[in-house]
């Protein structure tokens, strides 16, 4: 069945002539989708009856609504969505994706998943060892958008839930479309924010092709430290990486964030400190440090508080914009995969 979900006027307009309705419903049909955020195409209600029972037959919204939801103590949402016919994976199969809407003050953004698993395997993330079970479509991550309790009040979104997001690209590029399009979302692109491990050639497509915001996952400034726990570190250095990102303007409203999740004894000491200091001299950027929440089966320990103060005053006191990012959702099990890994391990046991 045809997903409408992430189609373009253009698109919804061949799909309306296939059920026998004139060209200018595939508009109508957009503004129902991404305007109204409607869920079943009787609720489109200046489209003919037949009209709707045709695309009924032929087609689905993709609008579907999730199979869990946990809340945290600090407000913290995290929603898991089944997903069907991914494409890439081990298998043509139902598999699963996770949502996390984070409220802020009067901020409310939302942490959506690009992959069901993921294939970089970075040994810390629990979303890794749960494998990669396949591509999602861009109807399955503008879903995550529509379906949530939230969908009114989202004002931000962030590409940093399962999976990378550069490894699908072409369904990440699609949705960013109708987020940031006139006739879709119409979300300023500066409400988006996609974080990648560093992906080169899709990187570079993708700041060249769009204008929202960009966060690389680094955690060690080291090549050789870093590809023990990041394989791509052998692929795409994150040197390489930097100067790419070097090439572009970040002195205007567009930000380029290096996110860095602190592990107690491997990343947090005076040496990684100033060797990230060296290799982001110069550019305009800001360096989060993360706490890492604890996943089964890794010898590995957030560091503690005062740790974390040091690293950051160290950056800062060199040119390089550094915060300490606010834990949010650990009790619902916020890192990304947890999750999902239950209900797929829980399924697998049925």
């Amino acid at each position: 069945m045809v997903k409408l979900l992430g189609k373009t006027p253009q698109e919804l307009s061949v799909e309306a002539g296939l059920c026998g309705m004139k060209p200018y419903a595939g508009k109508q049909i957009a503004q129902w989708l991404y305007e109204k955020k409607v869920r079943s195409f009787s609720e489109m209600t200046n489209l003919s009856k037949e009209g709707r029972e045709n695309l009924s037959r032929r087609c689905g919204t993709g609008v579907t609504g999730p199979m869990g939801k946990a809340e945290s103590s600090d407000g913290t949402s995290k929603y898991l969505f089944r997903v069907e016919a991914l494409r890439g994976g081990n298998s043509e199969q139902e598999s699963v994706i996770e949502s996390v809407v984070i409220p802020d003050g009067d901020r409310k953004t939302i942490c959506v998943s690009s992959q069901a698993g993921c294939r970089m395997n970075c040994k810390f993330c629990m979303t890794g060892r749960n494998g990669f079970h396949g591509q999602t479509g861009a109807a399955d991550i503008l879903n995550q958008f529509v379906s949530v309790d939230e969908a009114a009040q989202l004002t931000n979104a962030v590409f940093m839930g399962m999976g990378e997001p550069l490894d699908n690209y072409e369904e990440v590029s699609r949705a960013i479309e109708v987020l940031t399009a006139p006739w879709g979302f119409g979300w300023s692109p500066k409400r988006i924010t996609l974080s990648t491990i560093g992906v080169i050639p899709k990187l570079e497509r993708y700041l060249d092709e769009h204008r929202s915001h960009l966060a690389v996952s680094l955690h060690n400034p080291f090549p050789e430290e870093r590809a023990v726990m990041m394989p791509v570190e052998k692929a795409y250095p994150v040197k390489d990486v930097v100067d790419l990102v070097r090439h572009y303007d970040w002195s205007g409203q567009r930000r380029v964030s290096f996110e860095y999740t602190m592990f107690a004894g491997w990343n947090d000491d005076k040496r990684h400190a100033d060797a990230l200091i060296r290799l982001l001299k110069g550019l305009e950027c800001r360096v989060n440090l993360i706490r890492f929440h604890r996943i089964p089966d890794f010898p590995y320990e957030s560091s503690p508080q005062r740790v974390m103060e040091e690293f950051r005053d160290r950056l800062n006191s060199n040119g390089i914009t550094c915060t300490i990012r606010a834990s949010r959702g650990e009790d619902i099990m916020a890192a990304c995969g947890l999750l999902a890994g239950q209900s797929i391990n829980s399924d697998s046991h049925d």
